[in-house]
């Protein structure tokens, strides 16, 4: 995936018209970090556009986010980002190695509609997703697995895999896939990273990509180089919507946020406490919605909606009930504990 920045039409807009308030600390306008692709343009549809037009300001949306990279700017005291959607993983990294603000919830009184399961003391989330199972309609046109089971089964479902290139997502998927039960998954425990790294040699030999860019799921099934692959949701709703020839299922999927933080030293700590409240907001939740990509976080922002309109959306009672909330803090110790051991498993 290619970095790529731009400016937001609105703000761009309002910069001709002479009507724009540049905000422009130490010779840089605010700049909004995320991962790319279907997120990245629901974030800047429903979020930081609307954020800074309503301010007046000139903001610049750039991605992929690096997490190294944002720990080496901190390091540097040259931050070029001030407001990162991470994953929830890194907010609790940030916190223990100190490259991230702690937030000031005072400045963000929307956060109390938040679950705790979506706060921490360096991140929120402003948005929800899902690594789901995702499936090439030529290798199954009746249908893909239903199940990490299923998926792990590759007797009954033939063809090369697709996973993600770090433990993130995979502990889950190997362990729901070994039998236990979704609320047998935490606490983590040596025995069940061993549980887990055994399922996944038993399905490496099938495993022909590791992919780290949420793009490669969808365009991999849809050219049929992958028969199914652990995917992000976001991701293959906008395929779907494309007419891509793929297929899914939110069943037995692992359901997380899009985590926003703040880089320590950031010259707009101030504004991107801001643009986190505004994106809090009910009625800017709301405008997640027509998108049909990432959902909201805020369950005021869903209420009313049709079973139709809410199928789509990961923290759906009728789909929540079938998936797994990752436990972030939980992550973050499973992916320390395992940094040398899960490389030694890739090179295997």
């Amino acid at each position: 995936m290619q970095r790529r920045s731009f400016m937001i039409g609105a703000t761009a807009l309002a910069a001709a018209s002479g009507l724009i308030r540049p905000a422009h600390a130490q010779g840089r306008p605010f700049t909004f970090t995320s991962w790319g692709g279907a997120l990245s343009d629901a974030e800047r549809n429903a979020f930081i556009d609307p954020f800074a037009a309503m301010k007046g300001i000139e903001a610049i949306n750039t991605s992929p986010t690096e997490t190294a990279k944002t720990i080496a700017m901190v390091e540097a005291k040259k931050v070029e980002w001030d407001l990162v959607c991470e994953g929830g993983t890194v907010a609790f990294q940030g916190e223990q190695m100190g490259f991230l603000e702690v937030l000031d919830l005072s400045k963000i009184p929307n956060a109390a509609a938040l679950p705790d399961a979506m706060k921490a003391p360096c991140g929120l989330v402003t948005s929800t997703g899902a690594t789901i199972i995702a499936w090439s309609e030529s290798a199954f046109p009746d249908g893909g697995p239903q199940s990490w089971a299923e998926f792990w089964d590759v007797a009954r479902f033939p063809g090369p895999r697709g996973l993600y290139t770090e433990f993130t997502y995979n502990y889950e998927a190997a362990l729901l896939a070994a039998g236990l039960k979704a609320e047998e998954i935490y606490p983590v425990t040596p025995e069940k990273i061993e549980m887990a790294f055994g399922k996944i040699r038993e399905i490496k030999p099938h495993v022909t990509v590791w992919w780290g860019s949420g793009a490669q799921p969808p365009q991999l099934l849809s050219t049929g180089e992958l028969a199914a692959s652990s995917a992000w949701s976001g991701r293959m709703l906008a395929a779907k919507a494309e007419g891509a020839p793929v297929g899914f299922t939110f069943r037995d999927g692992v359901a997380w946020g899009n985590w926003w933080v703040i880089p320590k030293g950031s010259p707009y700590v101030d504004l991107a406490h801001e643009a986190i409240n505004f994106a809090l907001d009910v009625e800017n939740q709301k405008k997640l919605l027509p998108l049909k990509t990432y959902g909201p976080v805020v369950s005021a922002a869903t209420e009313g909606l049709s079973p139709e309109d809410s199928e789509i959306l990961v923290m759906a009672p009728q789909n929540l009930e079938h998936m797994l909330l990752l436990n972030e803090k939980e992550g973050w110790g499973y992916t320390e504990a395992t940094l040398g051991s899960w490389q030694q498993l890739m090179m295997e």
